[in-house]
């Protein structure tokens, strides 16, 4: 299952230099988004650490990995997916040990993988993966953040924790401990799925509802992914743009656009999905 990425990062209005990295290979269907954090460009060695790390981990263990069926629990690929992002947590914590400079750095991470009609994800802090399924779009991963456990909790509604000055504190990131827990899950995916992989410099300024907006455009207009990437950043910049905007938009290969259902036909499509 072959897939078209297409990428776009912006510094934004406020920062001055874009601490987000970002990498892909179509071929493996494996897409990788990070957001730094720490001192001086710190972050930025971080995120690039870990997609480093992922994306040669996981083109090495995809292009060795022999044919194999799920015995049981996630799919081969889905661990493996999960271990690179392991191995990019100890690689960021051991340069932060060997270099004072990058004590405290760290990164957030989401990743994915498109292969066997599923979707494998692994993802460690507020960094997302939404899906725009015919008239559905939502995140398909949660937050590690203080905010989405104030919300889990019932403290906080979603509104109220768009406007809350302590949004960006996230309770898991890479680098930041010798160990991290890595939330996986897979998916089914639909020809007809779009996926946004996103930093929150996206998200935190423009609401999901607006999001969905702009993406829509690529099933109604036949716009081009760079093209509501482009879109996409322009609209965080036009909400005070005060952090690093990073987005990247896949689909399979070859995309054609879906026929219109009526609300029977959709309703028994997503119950069957």
């Amino acid at each position: 299952m072959r897939i078209e990425v297409d990428c776009a990062s912006d510094t934004g209005l406020v920062r001055e230099h874009n601490e987000d990295n970002f990498a892909y290979d179509e071929s493996l269907g494996l897409t990788i988004l990070a957001d730094g954090m720490g001192g001086y460009q710190a972050g930025e060695i971080a995120s690039e650490i870990a997609v480093t790390t992922i994306l040669n981990t996981m083109q090495q263990a995809l292009k060795n990995l022999p044919v194999s069926k799920r015995s049981s629990g996630y799919h081969p690929i889905t661990v493996l997916l999960e271990q690179a992002v392991l191995k990019a947590n100890e690689a960021i914590y051991q340069a932060a040990e060997e270099n004072p400079a990058y004590r405290g750095m760290g990164t957030t991470v989401v990743a994915s993988v498109v292969h066997d009609n599923i979707i494998s994800i692994a993802h460690v802090g507020d960094s997302r993966l939404y899906r725009l399924r015919g008239s559905s779009f939502r995140p398909i991963t949660m937050d590690h953040s203080v905010l989405q456990e104030l919300i889990n909790c019932g403290l906080y509604t979603p509104e109220q924790a768009r406007r809350s000055p302590n949004k960006n504190l996230v309770t898991r990131a890479l680098g930041v401990g010798d160990t991290v827990s890595v939330d996986i899950q897979e998916q089914r995916i639909l020809s007809e799925d779009i996926y946004l992989l996103c930093s929150d410099g996206l998200n935190d300024l423009v609401e999901d509802g607006d999001i969905h907006q702009i993406m829509t455009a690529i099933v109604k207009k036949q716009t081009s992914l760079q093209e509501v990437n482009q879109q996409l950043i322009k609209a965080a910049n036009n909400q005070g743009g005060n952090d690093n905007i990073s987005v990247m938009l896949m689909r399979q290969a070859n995309y054609t656009l879906q026929p219109h259902y009526s609300w029977l036909q959709q309703f028994a499509r997503w119950w069957r999905d």
